[in-house]
C-alpha cells in the first residue's frame, strides 16, 4: 500500500473567540496547496481514498487535493489531533496492500506516526509537506519511508 501523509497547509492564527479547530487556510496556504496538487497530478498520484481530519484547515487542504486528483474525500475523526499508529491501523484495516491512500492531518501527530510506522526514524513534517510510506506489513502495520517532500520543493518545481 502506498500511504501518503499530507500535512495541512499554512493556516491563519486563531483570532479572539475562534477555536483552533475553526482556523482556515491563508490565501498563501490555498495557493501553495493548489500548486502541490497540480504537481501530484503530474506524478499520476491516484489514491483510491483521501481521508482528512475534521479541522477546517485540514478539510480545506483535502478539498483542494481531492478536486485536483479527482479523489473522493472522507472526513475521519481519527485524523484529528491525537492521531497515532493505532488510529492509522484502524483507518487502513479495510484496504489492500495494492491500494493507495492520502491522509491529511496535523503535527506533531504525523511525524510521530510515520516514525512509529517506519521503525523509529526522526521525521519532521512541514505545513504543506508530503511523505510517502510504502506499507510492507498489515499485521503489525509497518512500512518504509520512500520519500519526504518539503513544501519548498513543491514551490521550486511549480
Amino acid at each position: 500500500m502506498q500511504l501518503y501523509f499530507f500535512r495541512h497547509a499554512l493556516a491563519e492564527i486563531a483570532s479572539v473567540g475562534q477555536t483552533d479547530a475553526d482556523r482556515k487556510l491563508t490565501q498563501e496556504g490555498i495557493d501553495r496547496t493548489r500548486q502541490s496538487a497540480r504537481l501530484l497530478k503530474l506524478l499520476d498520484l491516484t489514491p483510491i481514498k483521501l481521508y482528512t481530519s475534521p479541522l477546517v484547515r485540514a478539510k480545506q487542504t483535502a478539498d483542494i487535493l481531492g478536486h485536483t486528483l479527482e479523489s473522493p474525500i472522507e472526513v475521519r475523526r481519527e485524523l484529528a489531533p491525537g492521531f497515532n499508529l493505532a488510529a492509522l491501523t484502524a483507518l487502513v484495516s479495510d484496504l489492500a496492500l495494492d491500494d493507495s491512500l492520502i491522509v491529511v492531518g496535523h503535527e506533531p501527530d504525523f511525524s510521530r506516526t510515520i516514525s512509529a510506522l517506519t521503525g523509529g526514524s526522526q521525521i519532521v513534517m512541514k505545513k504543506g509537506g508530503l511523505a510517502r510510506v510504502d506499507i510492507t506489513s498489515m499485521h503489525p502495520l509497518s512500512g518504509e519511508l520512500v520519500w519526504l517532500i518539503a513544501p519548498k520543493v513543491f514551490q521550486k518545481l511549480g
